[in-house]
């Protein structure tokens, strides 16, 4: 199926790795332009190496090495974007992070990094992205959230970020609509990466990750990072154009929740 994205333009936040780097190869292989951005600058060069190859062409790539979970570095991706590319399609708000424990031990600076690192971000990118997409005649969002957005089962604060951005999709697609702009999340289950959280517990603990697997996963294996990017790109392309304040769960039949 041709998803008809050749030459629009993504961005792609924390795209160095896992879902993220997935999710770009899966739009330049369908001929768009991507802009990655992470704060390691290896891994950051890695992977427009390897979305170059994908592509077939060094141009269709513009990495910026930043930290998104500031104002400063969100405004210099669109910057670098506009830059390279003139314009703006399809915003995929992928970088998060959350760290902390239980409701006591969990500090207000934990609290504060979760919100930082995961919410601010898709704030202020979809901000700075809305008016150049009206100025084209629309465009997609994206949120990249989890099944502990939609349930209990992950870490507090990520749970609290997560259900942030299932509720900030939705709210913008009320709002967006008007504009051609499609707004959507997405709520991956259990995932497995190399250098992933899955994949570090796998090597510390292959023994209780496989019981985790056979109890919890009905297929018996962790998702892989393409199988969420092959819904990604078709949220991201006009074959979806009809589905806009929805959360797509891509999690294997995992979590519990009925709707």
């Amino acid at each position: 199926m041709d998803l008809h994205l050749r030459d629009k333009v993504a961005i792609i936040t924390g795209s160095s790795k896992g879902l993220g780097l997935a999710s770009a190869r899966a739009l330049v292989a369908e001929g768009a332009r991507v802009v990655i951005c992470a704060r390691g600058a290896d891994a950051l060069r890695g992977a427009a190496d390897d979305l170059a190859r994908v592509a077939g062409r060094a141009d269709a790539v513009r990495a910026v090495n930043t930290d998104v979970s500031t104002a400063a570095g969100a405004e210099l991706v669109m910057k670098n974007t506009l830059d390279a590319f003139g314009r703006v399609d399809i915003l995929i708000n992928n970088v998060g992070k959350a760290g902390g424990g239980d409701i006591v031990s969990t500090l207000d600076a934990e609290w504060q990094g979760a919100l930082d690192q995961t919410l601010f971000p898709a704030i202020r990118l979809s901000r700075l992205a809305v008016p150049h997409m009206r100025q084209s005649g629309g465009g997609v969002i994206l949120m990249i959230a989890s099944i502990w957005g939609r349930e209990s089962g992950g870490r507090m604060t990520y749970n609290a970020v997560k259900a942030a951005e299932i509720s900030l999709a939705k709210a913008m697609a009320q709002q967006l609509a008007k504009d051609n702009i499609r707004v959507n999340s997405v709520a991956p289950g259990s995932i497995l990466f190399e250098g992933g959280s899955w994949w570090k517990r796998q090597q510390e603990d292959p023994v209780g990750i496989a019981e985790f697997v056979r109890r919890e996963l009905p297929f018996g294996r962790f998702g892989s990072a393409e199988e969420v990017a092959a819904v990604v790109a078709f949220l991201s392309s006009p074959r979806s154009s009809w589905v806009s304040g929805a959360c797509v769960t891509v999690d294997g039949g995992q979590s519990r929740s009925g709707i």
